[in-house]
């Protein structure tokens, strides 16, 4: 069936291809360049910063950006964030020494802008790229290329950075966006429909979400449920240190512990899909998802082997990727269509929001607390989330009116 949709809808195989490229490389710079950095200035912080920096700036333009893409034309943002994308890259090969550090937060912010105005302009042209009764089979192949790449392109991130370097990864990741650049020109069909766009005053669109989120209690819970995550993401800065400094597993080892993240991403959703459908267990559900993530690092803080820290951060990415989908689906379908996108959006805002301030003050930490008692901190912020969010909804659970069933999402 996959198969089959790939070869009967063209334009949205070169879409597919280009998206599976732009995510692969984002890996294939991160990876190299967490790695890189310690090494040059001899301190964890310029890494926590460059996450911060890549997670902070899409929470702030991503609504900005979603108007962009309903407003432009879609084929000429992703055009010109794909060029843009190449340069912030090229700009990665002049950080030598620690007098030049500056630059790579400087251009991974250049690449999160890109980022930003690229993502919700492609997601919003998929369905004018196949028929009607292919779109849901291309949602779900188009969903899965970050945690696919997040796997592939982490590992090989990771292999190749420790054999041929990190600035030989930088010059392969820009001729990969390249090639990203090429596949989306070749795509023929129109990514909208219409020109004419209605002018939205974003600022207003966000304040109308906020006011619905505060008004209903149920979708409070929704919206905050991911940010127990977020809060407790900050370890993404500790892991090249974990493996540099307390396993000495070098780039290898921290392109496995990213790997492991996006499999246990794709894992998640897949295993507590059941839980989706089951009303009464969706929001303990996401309590126990988050206090899986929690837990399991806890676990990564003490554990001995490193084999088992790779096995640990897949169970905590497995709940962190299961807290995801349920939340999503929830709100999918408890938000009504013309408020819908608008929530989801402030959603992730929040959520990236979380997870920038947690790689932050990560960051400031790094250099003069231990790094298991850092990743062990994050992992008892989760748990902690998790008991405190739960005891709280439960109050919101029992005024449910049992005769308005939750609707069934047709995604």
């Amino acid at each position: 069936m996959i198969l089959s949709v790939l070869r009967r809808n063209r334009d949205f195989r070169h879409l597919f291809a280009a998206e599976l490229v732009m995510f692969g490389g984002d890996w294939f710079v991160m990876v190299p360049l967490l790695v890189l950095l310690p090494k040059l200035t001899g301190s964890g912080l310029w890494g926590g910063l460059v996450l911060a920096v890549d997670t902070g700036i899409q929470a702030v333009l991503l609504p900005f950006a979603g108007t962009v893409a309903d407003r432009f034309d879609r084929r000429r943002i992703m055009l010109v964030s794909s060029a843009a994308s190449i340069l912030a890259v090229a700009a990665l090969l002049l950080v030598r020494s620690p007098g030049t550090a500056w630059i790579a937060p400087a251009a991974v912010a250049a690449l999160a802008v890109a980022k930003a105005f690229y993502t919700p302009a492609a997601s919003a042209a998929l369905p004018n790229l196949v028929e009607p009764v292919d779109l849901a089979t291309a949602n779900a192949i188009a969903g899965s290329a970050w945690g696919t790449m997040a796997v592939v392109a982490a590992s090989l991130g990771g292999v190749l950075a420790a054999h041929v370097g990190a600035y030989a990864c930088f010059v392969i990741t820009a001729v990969c966006l390249a090639a990203a650049t090429a596949l989306v020109w070749l795509v023929r069909r129109p990514m909208q429909a219409g020109s004419a766009r209605p002018a939205v005053r974003t600022f207003a669109a966000i304040g109308e979400a906020l006011r619905y989120i505060r008004a209903r209690p149920r979708v409070a819970s929704l919206v905050t449920v991911q940010s127990g995550v977020g809060l407790g993401n900050g370890v993404l800065t500790a892991f090249p240190l974990l493996t540099t400094a307390v396993f000495a597993a070098g780039a290898t080892g921290t392109g496995a512990l990213f790997a492991a993240r996006g499999l246990g991403a794709v894992i998640g959703p897949l295993l507590l899909r059941r839980v989706l459908a089951d009303r009464p267990w969706l929001l303990p559900g996401m309590a126990v998802s988050m206090a899986t993530y929690g837990l399991a690092y806890f676990g990564v803080a003490v554990v001995p082997w490193f084999w088992l820290v790779v096995v640990l951060v897949v169970l905590a990415h497995t709940g962190g990727g299961g807290n995801w989908a349920m939340a999503t689906y929830a709100l999918q379908s408890e938000v009504p269509d013309g408020l819908r996108g608008r929530v989801l959006a402030t959603n992730y805002m929040i959520t990236t929001v979380a997870i920038t301030i947690s790689q932050l003050l990560v960051s400031v930490f790094i250099d003069h607390v231990n790094t298991r008692v850092l990743i062990a901190c994050c992992g008892a912020v989760t748990l902690g989330y998790a008991v405190c969010w739960r005891l709280v909804t439960r109050r919101v659970l029992r005024r449910l009116d049992s005769s308005q069933p939750m609707a069934t999402s047709t995604q």
